[in-house]
């Protein structure tokens, strides 16, 4: 493996050891990871400005505590400058939240293995055991395989729990992860152990794009799912590429992008093709149809992913977030045939995914899915002149302690929508429209990057 180019801005490693450090590095508040490299590692905003592609004022700037007077400075927010930040810092990956970077790969290539194979060759010194040797290396590691194991099943743990548990404690948990998981893949593995690692990262970026979608942290989230687009190509996890466009299409989804969302789609059926995957994508397809109003099209896609779900076997896990499970087509037809204005049929698979979404003893174990079915009966019930219902309803939903922000505001601006223009002048009305203001004044709030 080729040897990284050296950089003029590395930072001394008593610097990358600073708490103070590595918290402006984890927030990706990197003007703050300038201001403390200079103070404290004497490295200039000089230096930083040729390593990473700035101007040498605009790391000034950056680095500044404020910027005219009110407390804000530029931020690197484009996953393409972040890459090029921590590389030209050498900021380990895992400090940022990222994949091991080439140049660590590179440096772990050489420090596991202290003597080349191909010099021992021709200086003639391989001989058959020494090869025997230089093979038992290549096998060494220091993770097991009851190690792999084990974050394998804490990933499928927190897929399982992402329908119900709190966004807070997933998000914690899924860094938790991505830490040491990444911590892993710094130490000394064999081939087929860094390629697990990296698909479990993969998963793990993914579950953390989700999240952090859900928590309103677009930015984050948008970086995460890239994080597991490049590590599923690296990878050849197709699987994980797949959802990684899936995860897309539906950011591009609630952001009424649909020329994106249409492109997402294809590109994650071009990625993976036998998974269950492919029928979200297909039910992606035909949410956004339905919203540009191509009833044919809403058809044909739900017809298609109907036919792949039957062709799958049905899952013993169908909570997990990244299986497709029969009970969960409901929810795609209810929100398809809401926005065709078919309220019959609409609300009967509302009714459906309520009563799939509560347990035995009455807990909500799919509060999500119920919250939109709850709005779904909302904006049946204006339609057909049940003001208190329909209000009675939308409520319910926006109380709902575990939601997706993007997803619950995007159904309940449409049942907002209804009931404006059908009841402008009554108080239910109106105060239902303050709530929704409310909730989506408190999403504009800055959050961290991660």
């Amino acid at each position: 493996m080729t040897e990284a180019a050296p950089t003029p801005a590395a930072l001394p490693p008593h610097v990358l050891e600073r708490a103070d450090v590595r918290s402006a590095i984890a927030n990706h508040d990197f003007g703050e990871v300038f201001r403390l490299a200079r103070l404290h590692g004497k490295v200039s905003y000089a230096k930083i400005a040729e390593a990473v592609g700035y101007k040498r004022e605009h790391i000034g700037q950056m680095a500044r505590p404020e910027t005219n007077g009110k407390g804000v400075r530029p931020r690197v927010t484009q996953h393409r400058k972040i890459l090029e930040v921590v590389d030209g810092l050498r900021i380990p990956g895992h400090l940022a939240g990222l994949a091991p970077r080439p140049w660590e790969l590179a440096q772990g290539a050489r420090i596991s293995v202290p003597e080349d194979p191909s010099t021992l060759l021709t200086q003639g010194g391989a001989g058959l055991w020494d090869i025997a040797e230089l093979l038992r290396r290549t096998e060494m590691s220091s993770i097991n395989s009851a190690a792999l194991e084990s974050i394998e099943q804490g990933i499928d743990q927190l897929a399982r729990a992402y329908p119900y548990a709190d966004a807070d404690y997933l998000h914690e948990r899924t860094r938790n992860g991505l830490q040491y998981v990444t911590k892993q893949l710094e130490g000394r593995t064999t081939l087929r152990q860094h390629r697990e690692l990296l698909v479990d990262a993969g998963w793990l970026f993914l579950l953390n794009a989700c999240v952090q979608y859900d928590r309103g942290q677009r930015e984050a989230a948008n970086l995460s799912k890239a994080a597991a687009l490049r590590i599923g190509n690296e990878a050849g996890h197709g699987e994980i590429m797949a959802w990684a466009w899936e995860i897309e299409a539906w950011f591009a989804l609630t952001q009424s992008r649909w020329p994106d969302m249409l492109e997402a789609v294809e590109a994650g059926h071009v990625a993976d093709q036998t998974h269950s995957v492919g029928v979200q994508l297909y039910a992606h397809k035909a949410r956004a149809a339905a919203r540009m109003g191509d009833a044919r099209l809403v058809r044909d896609s739900l017809d298609a992913g109907r036919a792949r779900l039957d062709r799958l076997p049905r899952p013993d896990h169908p909570e997990h977030h990244f299986i497709i499970d029969p009970d969960k087509w409901d929810f795609y037809e209810m929100d398809a045939y809401r926005l065709l204005g078919d309220d019959e049929r609409a609300a009967n698979h509302a009714r459906s995914v309520i009563r799939i979404s509560t347990g035995p003893n009455g807990t909500e174990i799919s509060p999500m899915r119920a919250a939109e079915a709850r709005l779904t009966l909302g904006v049946a019930a204006a339609r057909t002149g049940d003001l208190e219902e329909a209000v009675g309803m939308g409520t319910t939903a926006l109380a709902a302690d575990r939601r997706s922000l993007p997803s619950l505001l995007l159904v309940a601006n449409e049942l907002d929508r209804e009931l404006r223009s059908r009841y402008p002048r009554e108080a239910a009305s109106r105060d239902f429209h303050e709530q929704i203001s409310a909730i989506t004044r408190g999403t504009s709030t800055p959050e961290l990057p991660f």
